[in-house]
């Protein structure tokens, strides 16, 4: 990357000087010419919660950097239930380089805000570019180490232990800007959801959180607002 600062006269794309994925997302790995090539077809779009983003089986035509929100990956079983397979935070990269049609269905878990690339002109650059490559594949192997840290939390550990393992999770990387778990944040998904991502009832997820609050680990404002009162004990519920 350029030492040039990104104020006053600069190669780098007005699109991408202010962005807040450009440094620690894929686009850390590319130059100013390779930035502005990639922002000469790249549009900004902020969907509302529920919008889907991708769908399972579709054709992939467009890759994202998330600027910011969460967003939830689901699958859908043969008998029509929904299972929540995975989260994505900023400056997650969304989507499968090089994939014909998409594994997961991807959908917005409150408002988020995406920079959307065309396949073609990313999958080349990937190609080209070996800094990019090592970039998506190194979150390729993040997100398997995501996945298998995930079953063993599904696996072995116990239902309040899973449910402060998630709000844990969410608290972590919901702001990509703090440093370490937000002292307050909003959850992104409805109960329901973290039900189907813990493999538990809403009523079990429901009475853990309430747990966790008379402990004074945690406080929750309108159902949705999370507080961390006591990281330690959250850390130490969560199995940590």
């Amino acid at each position: 990357m350029s030492n040039m600062p990104d104020t006053g006269p600069s190669p780098i794309p007005v699109l991408c000087r202010a962005c807040e994925a450009r440094h620690r997302g894929i686009c850390g790995a590319l130059h100013p010419a390779q930035l502005s090539r990639l922002a000469r077809t790249a549009i900004r779009r902020e969907c509302p919660s529920g919008s889907n983003l991708a769908s399972a089986g579709s054709p992939v035509t467009s890759h994202a950097n998330i600027l910011s929100g969460v967003v939830k990956l689901t699958k859908l079983m043969p008998d029509g239930r929904q299972q929540v397979v995975g989260l994505q935070f900023a400056p997650d990269f969304l989507g499968r380089p090089f994939a014909e049609v998409s594994d997961v269905t991807a959908e917005a878990a409150g408002t988020v805000r995406l920079c959307i690339f065309q396949r073609e002109e990313l999958e080349e650059m990937a190609v080209e570019s070996p800094g990019l490559s090592r970039r998506l594949h190194a979150q390729a192997l993040r997100e398997l180490d995501d996945a298998r840290d995930w079953m063993l939390t599904l696996g072995k550990k116990s239902a309040s232990e899973r449910v402060a393992s998630v709000l844990l999770l969410i608290g972590t990387h919901i702001d990509p800007e703090a440093e370490g778990c937000s002292p307050s944040f909003e959850l992104p998904l409805r109960r329901s959801d973290i039900a189907d991502f813990l493999g538990l009832t809403i009523e079990t997820v429901s009475r853990q959180i309430t747990a966790l609050r008379r402990r004074g680990i945690i406080a929750v404002d309108r159902n949705r607002l999370i507080t961390v009162l006591d990281l330690q004990g959250l850390e130490s519920a969560a199995g940590g």
